[in-house]
């Protein structure tokens, strides 16, 4: 039995993501605050409250031109340096659900690979650099290896992708940061929590306790931000 997301899950998990942003837009830019401008926060939420605001009307054909919409909202409206990062990774995971009304977990994991590899080209940013991609990138490992021997139960499988961005708060916590602004601080960006891996962890945090069995949080930052 193949597994398979449709476009109205898609559409609900953007709407539950948007409503994480929306909720933690001071929370996120006070972590941000710790080693960086503290600006991370604000400038997600703006962009993602005009996605809450639009996405009820996009009229979109298929999952692809779905986020390629989100990814000019996002494009467009969220500042700074996270703008162009989310905004890549929304439009590389439409080129590969382009003309698909629903995904395997397969797709779903070539999706979020080739946003990856998306993010990767246009921050140039590696895993261990202290970035939200510290998060994202084993996160995808663990989807890529579910989909190739068939995962049936996607609830346990979305709190693994929770559990795998919770810990890694903390096992990056001790990093020096290598890019974005928290690399500019030097050795000050160690032991602090790196404010997009916090968000990435809350949002699959938020998306278990929407779609899945529920989980609880051991990053306190992660606890902090689901409460």
């Amino acid at each position: 039995m193949t597994t398979t997301i449709s476009q109205a899950q898609i559409a609900r998990a953007v709407d539950v993501t948007a409503d994480t942003v929306i909720r933690n837009e001071h929370y996120f830019s006070d972590l941000d605050g710790l080693a960086g401008d503290g600006d991370f926060g604000t400038s997600l939420a703006t962009g993602f409250k005009v996605m809450k605001r639009d996405l009820p009307t996009i009229d979109a054909a298929d999952i692809g031109a779905l986020l390629m919409k989100l990814s000019m909202i996002v494009s467009k409206h969220v500042g700074g340096s996270s703008g162009p990062i989310w905004g890549t990774g929304f439009m590389k995971a439409a080129m590969v659900a382009k003309g698909k009304t629903e995904v395997t977990l397969e797709e779903l994991a070539q999706m979020i690979g080739n946003a990856v590899d998306g993010i990767m080209a246009r921050g140039g940013a590696q895993l261990g650099d202290k970035t939200l991609l510290d998060a994202v990138i084993p996160v995808a490992e663990r989807l890529k290896a579910a989909a190739a021997t068939g995962a049936a139960d996607t609830g346990a499988l979305l709190k693994d992708l929770a559990d795998i961005a919770d810990g890694a708060v903390d096992s990056t916590r001790s990093l020096v940061a290598r890019r974005g602004r928290a690399s500019q601080v030097g050795l000050r960006s160690g032991d602090t929590p790196d404010p997009g891996i916090v968000a990435v962890a809350t949002i699959l945090t938020d998306w278990t306790n929407t779609f899945g069995p529920g989980r609880t949080a051991t990053a306190p930052e992660v606890a902090k931000a689901i409460a």
